[in-house]
């Protein structure tokens, strides 16, 4: 980096200002742009971020710190440090509840609750690798009309969790699959029909649609009586 003369860049009304406090000095004078940490500009970082959350909500939930390692291709000690870590970077937990999937949402880690979800609580896996496709888009978490939402009749074989959705103190959002113009409850039905029962207008519901025509589609239609649940 080459010296310039103070006079060649700085106006001169400012540079008289500057003599005041540094003449004759060789001063540094920052970009102003903060100094980033490592791994922030290409989002790695952040994706380690997500990867050690989950790794962490899986050991709680029964994955054995061997399968986590052949899973993610880490070692047992590097597994075992992301687990027993005192520095989380997020301090989340996951839980099958309309609590936990709103604090999901609210630091941009939609994905990775409706993947606990799915594969913690329901053990659903076959319906999880469809979800997570790359041109899957969500939409929610919104208070949504279940009049809109269709009972498919076709059963998909779940293993329900010990306590089921309907039965929960706490129940978590609907997830709910929109294509070609309807809405499918795909894993709870239980819940479904008991909110249907209880007259149940709107619920908080987590909308899944496979790409950019759906997406269009749903806002056209749907978009204005859409209100986002931030909080619980």
């Amino acid at each position: 980096m080459k010296y310039e003369n103070a006079s060649d860049v700085i106006p001169e009304e400012l540079l008289k200002e500057v003599q005041k406090y540094a003449a004759g000095k060789l001063l540094y004078i920052p970009t102003g742009e903060e100094k980033k940490a490592w791994g922030e500009t290409s989002g790695y970082r952040d994706q380690l971020q997500k990867r050690n959350l989950m790794i962490r909500n899986k050991y709680a939930h029964g994955v054995t710190v061997s399968e986590l390692a052949d899973e993610y291709f880490l070692s047992l000690d590097s597994v075992k440090k992301i687990i027993y870590s005192k520095k989380n970077d997020r301090h989340l937990s996951y839980a099958p509840t309309l609590e936990s999937a709103v604090q999901y949402a609210n630091v941009g880690m939609f994905e990775e609750w409706i993947q606990c979800y799915l594969l913690l609580t329901r053990k659903v896996i076959p319906i999880l690798h469809d979800f997570m496709k790359e041109d899957h888009l969500y939409i929610g978490i919104v208070k949504f009309p279940l009049r809109l939402i269709q009972l498919d009749e076709i059963e998909i074989g779940e293993y329900h969790a010990a306590e089921d959705d309907d039965h929960a103190a706490a129940p978590p959002p609907l997830l709910v699959q929109y294509e070609e113009g309807k809405f499918h409850c795909i894993v709870q039905k239980k819940l479904l029909n008991v909110l249907k029962q209880r007259k149940v207008n709107a619920y908080p519901t987590i909308i899944v649609m496979k790409g950019n025509d759906d997406y269009k589609r749903f806002m056209k239609y749907y978009g204005i009586i859409s209100f986002y649940v931030d909080k619980v």
